[in-house]
């Protein structure tokens, strides 16, 4: 739950105050002192995360306190500063999915037993450091690039153990066809939206119940099309625009078009830059005749290339209406990598389930599938192009998963010497009954 991070970032100090623990200095870090209400604080913070700690909590977690200060003792060197912008937008952002997991402002401030504000600041000074702390790491390793010799010399001297087994993988090539919704079509869905708000505003109908039975947002309709209490950045511009819009509860919005269809809205409660709404979603949908054509369209186009009339990349040029794979042979770039290759969890549902007991070559049948790009239902055919299964990377097939773990392996190098530099090089000072540790860097007690 989202909840957590506040937890864990606010119930050290609850405990604190309900115990009387008596707070001090244990460690200094530069001009950066670390309490030890910091240090119960990062404990409970994994306590509550599950986090495991390899060694005493009382060693390991001042140790890694102590390394972030040695990154905020250089930004101060080096007068790097948060965007206190973008902090803000993200404490707001953080603090109303809190108020929407615990169900109010109220309930949050009796939970911790401080006041917003008071939660605020405490995200708010955590957001701020660990930016700062991101942007002193960036600047020490942004530019790190390695060479294909080093990627090969790399995947040489490394324990074979620590070579990754990747998991199986497809190449996907794929024709679509998208048959053009004639305007009526649009018009007949925007009409039964009007008909359900009709419904709703005479009281012949109840908006949660119509949301049950016909929205098309599968998973808000089991909650009779509750959103729960979100932000604008939570919803599409155009969604937002009309949701917030208005003011007030029960209040059904005119038809709104977005990328996932069309949308009528009803406001159920608002709370300064919050809104609770339910929505029922359609989306305008082609004939049957239509798509009946569509798919005997595909199925005379595998057949040419089965029979080798015409090849599969040549019949993607031609035929396909996907504009994103038409001019590369059909071929679907993943977008989480950049690379043709997927596992199959990351293909779309539709079409992992058609190509995962297919052979290399092989041509499907032709299939319907939804399309989140165009918010509406596509038709296909797809080609496996090739077939991976599980196996240890390597530098054939794997070329760029080994050239990351290099560049990796390069950047965790830049940063442990850069840590143990700065230990040489920083005033520490660390309280007597915190110095019998087995810390993973020398010099912090220094002779």
């Amino acid at each position: 739950m989202r909840l957590v991070a506040v937890v864990a970032m606010c119930a050290a100090g609850v405990a604190a105050q309900e115990s009387n623990v008596i707070d001090g200095v244990v460690w200094v870090v530069g001009d950066n002192a670390i309490l030890r209400s910091e240090v119960e604080q990062e404990r409970i913070d994994a306590q509550y995360q599950g986090a495991r700690i390899d060694g005493d909590p009382y060693c390991v977690i001042p140790e890694m306190i102590a390394i972030n200060k040695l990154f905020l003792h250089q930004a101060k060197i080096d007068s790097i500063e948060a965007n206190m912008g973008q902090v803000e937008a993200q404490v707001n952002m953080q603090i109303n999915a809190f108020i929407n997991d615990i169900g109010s402002r109220e309930k949050l401030e009796e939970y911790f037993k401080m006041t917003l504000p008071e939660i605020q600041d405490k995200l708010r000074q955590r957001v701020e450091e660990q930016m700062i702390v991101s942007q002193v790491r960036s600047s020490l390793i942004d530019d790190v690039k390695v060479t294909p010799s080093e990627v090969r010399k790399y995947y040489n001297s490394v324990n074979k153990d620590s070579i990754p087994t990747v998991p199986a993988q497809v190449e996907i090539q794929m024709i679509t066809i998208e048959p053009p919704i004639p305007a009526e079509m649009v018009e007949a869905t925007k009409q039964r939206l009007r008909d359900f708000a009709d419904r709703v505003n005479s009281g012949d109908a109840d908006f949660s119940m119509l949301a049950r039975l016909y929205s098309e947002d599968v998973e808000s309709a089991k909650m009779g099309g509750d959103l729960g209490f979100q932000g604008r950045a939570a919803f599409v511009p155009e969604f937002s625009a009309a949701a917030f819009a208005l003011t007030e509860p029960g209040k059904i919005s005119r038809v709104v078009e977005t990328e996932f269809g069309y949308h009528i809205i009803q406001l159920v409660e608002r709370r300064d830059d919050r809104v609770r709404c339910r929505h029922i979603l359609l989306r305008p949908h082609v004939s049957e005749e239509v798509k009946t054509e569509a798919l005997a369209q595909l199925d005379s186009i595998a057949e040419l290339v089965r029979t080798q009339k015409i090849t599969f990349e040549d019949a993607a040029a031609y035929y396909s209406s996907d504009k994103n794979t038409r001019m590369n042979g059909g071929v679907m770039a993943n977008p989480n990598t950049g690379s043709s290759h997927f596992e199959y969890q990351d293909l779309p549902s539709e079409i992992s389930k058609v190509v995962y007991d297919m052979k290399t070559g092989e041509i499907s049948e032709p299939f319907p599938m939804f399309s989140q790009e165009l918010g509406r239902e596509v038709y296909c055919i797809v080609k496996v192009k090739n077939k991976l299964p599980n196996h240890k990377a390597n530098l054939v097939d794997d070329y760029q998963v080994i050239k990351t773990m290099c560049e990796n392996n390069r950047k965790e190098t830049i940063i442990e010497n850069w840590i143990k530099d700065k230990i040489k090089d920083t005033y520490i000072m660390i309280s007597p009954e915190w110095r019998n540790c087995d810390f993973k860097y020398d010099f912090w007690i220094k002779q």
